[in-house]
């Protein structure tokens, strides 16, 4: 469990939301799933010596991080017979994103700078982005669109609009993060405002 980064409830939410993830969608939706858990363990954990120099490194995860990432998802597969699984897919490429932000962004050489003020702030600051950090962002929403191109045969022109969405969702995290540095709202409800954003690019943009 502590090789999943997750507390006991946070691993039986996961098991439960991946059981689910399979009913309703199938196998290809588990396995995006998958590679988000994954490939967040591995960002998590790299250079977790700097991170806990930084006092941001968490090493264990409860229910309330696994529901605020996957409850997005799984209402997206819950309506994909409707609306197809374009809005599924954007949550997934948004919340990788944010991963990839906040994990690896946090190890630039820079300081990042605030959304609110324009100012340089303290590594780990909600709502401030650094230019590594925002790479990073784009990588990790790159990887959930090569392996989604790869799982739906998609065609190679919607790789770019399945980045630019997850991109576009780990910034609106970012943007609510400024609210969360004012105690309005938590790392929990960013997270759910990125997957929501990236639900409905989605929907709209990726056509599966």
């Amino acid at each position: 469990m502590r090789i999943l980064l997750l507390n006991v409830d946070a691993l039986v939410a996961a098991v439960v939301l991946g059981v689910l993830l399979y009913a309703i969608a199938g196998l290809n939706a588990l396995l995006l799933m998958l590679v988000f858990l994954v490939a967040g363990v591995f960002v998590t954990k790299y250079d977790y010596q700097t991170k806990k120099e930084l006092g941001i490194y968490e090493h264990e995860r409860g229910w309330k991080n696994v529901l605020s990432n996957g409850i997005v998802p799984l209402v997206a597969v819950f309506l994909s017979p409707t609306i197809g699984m374009g809005a599924y897919v954007g949550a997934v490429a948004g919340i990788m994103s944010d991963k990839f932000g906040s994990e690896l962004g946090v190890l630039s050489q820079a300081e990042p700078v605030s959304l609110a003020t324009l100012k340089p702030a303290k590594k780990g600051t909600s709502g401030a982005v650094s230019a590594f950090g925002l790479l990073m962002c784009f990588d990790g929403a790159l990887l959930i669109g090569l392996v989604a191109s790869y799982l739906y045969g998609l065609p190679i022109a919607q790789l770019l609009p399945i980045t630019i969405i997850g991109f576009t969702g780990s910034f609106a995290d970012s943007v609510a993060g400024i609210l969360e540095e004012q105690g309005i709202g938590t790392k929990e409800t960013s997270n759910l405002v990125c997957a929501v954003v990236g639900a409905v690019l989605g929907w709209l943009f990726i056509k599966i």
